[in-house]
């Protein structure tokens, strides 16, 4: 079994290839080709955190994968990651176990991946201007992929904690080598998310980030923080000022997205008002963005194949690279 280390990993596969890999991913899904079951979440409130096992296989690449992420988001008071996790990756043709790879970078970059490929369907082409809203591990990847599909000229960062948001900013010359574009510390989320065409969220939190009246005409909104049916990012104005709602999976929104889940249960929403899944875009099965001024929102919960997509193109480029650690099990 190969074992692969988030550094080696980093060294050999990038956004640009998660975003080719996972747009390829999106149309075996549509095409019936990806076996995926509904992952288990293990839940310890004592710690507000979570586990998750998340199985799915591939019969194009022939692969199939299991991911274990652990979610303890008071783990940096004792010097530990708050994202925690493993992917084995397994040949379907002979049942081989192939590899054994770190996954809480491939999750956040699958993660940010597949906000990128909603941006690049769903966002003004000439978007220019992104607020991030929470500054967070998760928010790395979410703009860098932002970074990949738009020529972004002004990034607004709105953390809770000011000092994270400061930390956040000397981070972007890092994720992006070539961004030389302006970066401002904002004290109010509203304040941020008025003056951008495109909003990341990607908070714990159990209640809205931002006022969907301060929203402006034209932006689009990806929200991937909140994926437990008690938390809840946007509000219920956002829900109704957009025009399109995409999920990356309606069964996983359904079930884990308190966005949607809490309004649905107040009366308020209906998932009916659902404009389809991201690989129905990607596949041209529903129309991406029509015109300028309309809001557009994509909510991501996480699905296994995406893991898998990753973790097996990362596979094979270090399999070409002769990375990793060779280990008898």
């Amino acid at each position: 079994m190969l074992v692969l280390s988030e550094k080696e990993i980093r060294s050999l596969y990038s956004m640009k290839d998660a975003i080719q890999d996972l747009e390829q991913a999106l149309k075996h899904y549509i095409e019936g080709e990806i076996l995926n079951p509904h992952r288990t979440v293990l839940e310890f409130p004592e710690k507000n955190a979570s586990a998750l096992y998340m199985p799915s296989a591939m019969k194009p690449i022939g692969r199939t994968a299991v991911k274990v992420v652990t979610i303890f988001p008071n783990n940096p008071s004792i010097g530990k990651k708050t994202t925690q996790g493993v992917i084995i990756l397994s040949d379907t043709s002979n049942g081989e176990h192939l590899a054994c790879l770190n996954a809480s970078y491939l999750t956040r970059l699958r993660t940010g991946a597949v906000s990128g490929i909603a941006t690049k369907y769903l966002a003004k082409e000439s978007a220019s201007s992104v607020a991030v809203i929470g500054c967070g591990g998760m928010a790395e990847e979410q703009l860098q992929a932002v970074l990949e599909v738009r020529a972004i000229r002004k990034i607004l960062l709105y953390n809770r904690t000011k000092e994270k948001a400061h930390a956040f900013a000397n981070k972007i010359a890092a994720l992006s080598p070539n961004y030389n574009g302006e970066i401002q510390i904002i004290e109010n989320s509203d304040e941020a998310v008025s003056q951008v065409e495109i909003v990341i969220c990607s908070t714990r939190s159990e209640t809205p980030v931002f006022s969907g009246k301060a929203l402006k005409p034209g932006t689009h909104i990806n929200g991937v923080g909140s994926y437990l049916p008690h938390m809840q990012e946007v509000d219920l104005d956002t829900l109704l000022k957009a025009s399109k709602i995409v999920a990356d999976t309606v069964e996983g929104v359904k079930d884990e997205a308190g966005d949607f889940i809490i309004p649905v249960n107040n009366g308020d929403w209906s998932f009916s008002k659902l404009h389809g899944e991201l690989g129905e875009l990607v596949t041209g099965q529903i129309p991406s963005r029509e015109w300028d001024d309309e809001i557009t929102f994509f909510k991501s919960v996480g699905v296994a194949y995406f893991d898998l997509a990753v973790a097996a193109a990362a596979y094979e480029k270090a399999l070409q690279a002769g990375a990793g650690v060779e280990v008898d099990i």
